[in-house]
């Protein structure tokens, strides 16, 4: 087994989110003058948005359903199939937001370790080296040694907004006028340990509230190919008339955000992007709800859903004034993480 190589980072993109989330932060490293090599598991669209990104990754593993032994297993396997790959060139650290794939190689390689998390009541982390997490998390709402919890300031997505320029192209690429009121929405994670089935009737009342609304379009993003036929059969005739709008193609998430009148999402990536980005955004997700997302509900820029009720009377339907640039940043939170990352690689130098 090879001597790792001081400068070389390792990041795993385990899911579509991480893939915005890591971009600036693999500029910043290679900056620095470290090595980034990046892996890719073939799961909901985050290969095809790294391709957007035109990032260089190594695509291992993918998604194994939402079976718990067949996950489980296919965590396993994935982990052996990313130790294979990495045993003759080893990272000197290994960077993931939460891949369990990468925790569990990284430890049989022996490879210190960061995971950056964003949810204090996820499951089923391998104890890694270090954890980075925003500020809002208090550092006792995690069962960890406190001398390894690294802090970041604001939320993750203030990580990667501030990069962020506007492209009104989207609209006309997905047949949107200007008149439209554009909601776009993001169905439950039913696949996820954290699932509740409240949050898929949410999203039904959600759909069959806009669908009565004359003017509102809807872009729906699913999640994987089965929800989106699901959609098409539940919502057939306002999936005909381009009521409802099913991206044929992978787009940028943010540019689709920042062109949105309003977002209803039952994930928080989605959630947190819009209230980053100025947007009213409604959170269908009725699992436990975590320190950032009742941060952003108690400061006013998100609103939970927990009920049809809810759905009925808190949703505000209109067009909203854009700014013509999203709203600007000092870059700390970008700082915080790579300079996290860096205390981490120095502790093991």
């Amino acid at each position: 087994m090879s001597v790792p190589s001081r400068n070389k980072v390792w990041i795993d993109l385990d899911n579509s989110p991480h893939v915005p989330f890591f971009a600036p932060i693999i500029t910043e490293l290679e900056k620095r003058g470290y090595r980034v090599v990046l892996t890719a598991r073939d799961c909901s669209q985050t290969c095809g948005l790294a391709d957007l990104f035109r990032m260089k990754y190594n695509r291992i593993g993918r998604h194994y359903g939402k079976n718990r032994l067949v996950k489980v297993a296919g965590t396993v396997y994935r982990a052996l199939q990313l130790m294979r790959f990495l045993r003759e060139d080893k990272p000197a650290l290994a960077v993931s937001h939460g891949s369990r794939a990468q925790m569990l190689s990284a430890l049989l390689l022996r490879v210190p370790s960061v995971v950056i998390m964003d949810y204090e009541h996820v499951k089923g982390f391998i104890n890694p080296s270090w954890i980075m997490m925003p500020e809002v998390i208090s550092s006792g709402a995690v069962k960890f040694d406190s001398n390894r919890i690294l802090k970041y300031h604001g939320i993750k997505e203030d990580v990667y907004v501030p990069t962020f320029e506007p492209n009104p192209a989207i609209k006309k690429q997905l047949g949107l006028e200007e008149t439209d009121i554009v909601v776009t929405i993001r169905p439950p994670a039913t696949e996820a340990h954290y699932h509740n089935p409240e949050s898929e009737a949410l999203f039904s009342a959600a759909v069959n509230c806009l669908g009565t609304m004359e003017r509102v379009r809807m872009v729906i993003i699913p999640r994987n190919k089965s929800q989106k036929e699901l959609i098409k059969r539940l919502w057939t005739e306002l999936c005909k008339s381009g009521r409802i709008i099913i991206p044929e193609h992978v787009v940028d998430g943010l540019n689709l955000l920042w062109h949105s009148d309003l977002v209803i999402s039952g994930g928080g990536t989605m959630n947190r992007e819009a209230a980053a980005l100025g947007v009213p955004v409604y959170s269908i997700f009725r699992g436990k709800i975590g320190s950032v997302d009742r941060y952003l509900a108690d400061t006013g820029r998100l609103v939970l859903l927990e009920s049809v009720a809810d759905v009925e009377t808190k949703l505000f339907i209109a067009k909203r004034n854009a700014q013509d640039e999203a709203k600007s940043s000092n870059g700390r939170a970008l700082k915080d993480v790579v300079e996290g990352v860096e205390r981490a690689l120095g502790s093991y130098r």
